[in-house]
């Protein structure tokens, strides 16, 4: 019973987690957002204590619940594992007691405090469970379910259906991919050959929860007076924490799975609270693990220098060119974000704002020092005042709730011309898009020469009332590069 209820509380938060990071809708977060904002490290980082307290309280009473039921990376593991395990009988029996890899386990503990306490975000984002599955499925599972979307909507359409619409599909960052498939592919061999590998030796999660429920009031248990010593538990356990020979287990590592309180045929192994127990002898063993450790990342950053801000119009029937990435002195990032410090010091880089864009504004960082951790660009859209969604979604604190109207007076950035690009000048015809498009009001197209009526008018910005949405930067028709983009400010501040 335990299993099964287990089990539906894990297949209900992993499968919403994963459907917040496919949608396309942005309405799934209104009715599941709550999940990740439970989640370990977010909820640290927003200094969320009543969700902390919540979750140490849970460790320090059933042990280590969330790694087996909220952690969605955890319950990931356990589907790849389930699913090796259904080849054949043998192979459900696959696993053996193993020591505790205690070094390596709070050896890469102190790391990642380090790196939280520095800054590093990228180090921090790389080992983070929840960010680390949020990366695979935004960069692995959303371009096949869209590509699956935008198939049902040919066919709707076809069948003048509106019930789909397409969605575009497009690589947001080649380094963010690299990394998520790489950890993608170290996850799932090491929980298809040795099950909870990952949460035991490298999640620094799953080494503070583990300390903390060592000393939880309930605990898997071994009755010695009962045990025949059959091995079946040992064998079945993914998190090869089971000693049958001492019967003991090492709760430090044990995910309460509860499998083997159903392996066990003779009701050795219960679940229950704690109590004295007498100390088992101590016997030599001999580490027969066959678990094996693969942990890859990579770290590709940077991107072509760019050189000078040639364009082209679109000039009519002519083929438009993309738009490429202007060179920024300082990132932009959104409104909530208070500021480029405390948002590298906040984000996870879990990459539920990117997945949740509808404006494709948001995207992957490359720069090493913020990889993976999001940032603004305006080729794809622009960031409307009206919109809010990246704000609602975070888990973590790094973009902070903010309503329309704060979003609205937020300068984020300013528009910054350049002469060298802008079509009155280099073309000598009219056009006045980013002016006509300006939100704030903050551009005004004023004449070459004022003294001449006849003369074309190119734009003046009005960097005080400029919030930095990227309106004008985005349906600038020169190309490839803008004839005005957006500068970030360090800090923000409101107009």
């Amino acid at each position: 019973m335990l299993r099964k209820i287990r089990l539906t509380f894990a297949v209900v938060f992993f499968a919403a987690i994963t459907l917040m990071f496919l949608d396309i809708t942005g309405v799934l977060h209104t009715w599941f957002g709550w999940m990740a904002k439970i989640q370990f490290l977010p909820a640290v980082l927003a200094l969320n204590f009543g969700v902390i307290v919540l979750l140490l309280l849970l460790t320090l009473i059933f042990g280590r619940i969330y790694c087996s039921v909220i952690c969605p990376l955890g319950v990931f593991q356990d589907v790849v594992s389930w699913t090796s395990g259904r080849r054949s009988k043998k192979s459900r029996m696959r696993f053996t007691w193993s020591p505790a890899k205690n070094w390596l386990r709070y050896g890469v503990l102190v790391l990642f405090v380090l790196a939280l306490v520095l800054g590093a975000g990228s180090f921090v984002a790389l080992l983070a469970p929840y960010s680390s599955y949020g990366r695979i499925v935004s960069n692995l599972f959303s371009p096949i379910y869209r590509w699956g979307n935008n198939l049902f909507a040919y066919f709707a359409e076809r069948a003048d259906s509106y019930a789909f619409y397409e969605a575009d599909v497009w690589m947001k960052s080649l380094p963010t991919f690299i990394i998520a498939a790489v950890t993608f592919i170290a996850i799932v061999i090491l929980a298809w050959r040795n099950g909870r590998t990952y949460c035991n030796t490298i999640c620094p999660v799953g080494t503070v929860l583990g300390f903390l429920s060592k000393f939880s009031l309930f605990k898997v248990r071994i009755d010695p007076e009962k045990c025949t010593q059959c091995s079946l538990c040992s064998r079945g356990c993914k998190a090869s924490c089971i000693d049958y020979k001492n019967h003991s287990i090492d709760h430090s590592r044990c995910v309460d799975c509860f499998d083997c309180i159903g392996t066990c045929k003779h009701g050795a192994i219960t679940f229950s609270l704690r109590k004295k127990e007498k100390p088992a002898p101590v016997q030599e063993t001999t580490d027969t693990s066959r678990r094996s450790f693969i942990t890859a990342a990579a770290m590709v950053a940077g991107a072509s220098a760019l050189n000078a801000q040639s364009k082209t119009t679109d000039g009519g029937l002519a083929a438009i060119e993309d738009k490429k990435v202007p060179k920024r002195a300082t990132p932009l990032v959104p409104a909530g974000a208070l500021g480029l410090n405390n948002f590298v010091r906040h984000c996870t880089a879990c990459q539920l704002c990117v997945s949740s864009c509808p404006n494709g504004v948001l995207r992957p960082s490359s720069d090493l020092m913020r990889l993976m951790q999001p940032e603004m660009s305006y080729e794809r859209g622009y960031c409307r005042p009206e919109c809010t969604a990246c704000s609602d979604v975070c888990p973590a604190g790094a973009i902070a709730p903010i309503t329309v109207e704060d979003k609205s007076s937020t300068q984020i950035g300013h528009a910054v011309w350049i002469p060298d690009n802008c079509i009155p000048l280099t073309d000598g015809v009219k056009c006045g898009n980013c002016a006509r498009h300006c939100p704030a009001g903050a551009i005004l197209m004023v004449r070459i020469d004022k003294n001449d009526p006849e003369s074309l008018r190119i734009p003046a910005v009005n960097t005080e009332r400029c919030i930095g949405c990227g309106a004008c930067e985005n349906l600038c028709p020169a190309r490839p590069f803008s004839a005005i983009y957006v500068e970030g400010h360090e800090v923000h501040r409101t107009i």
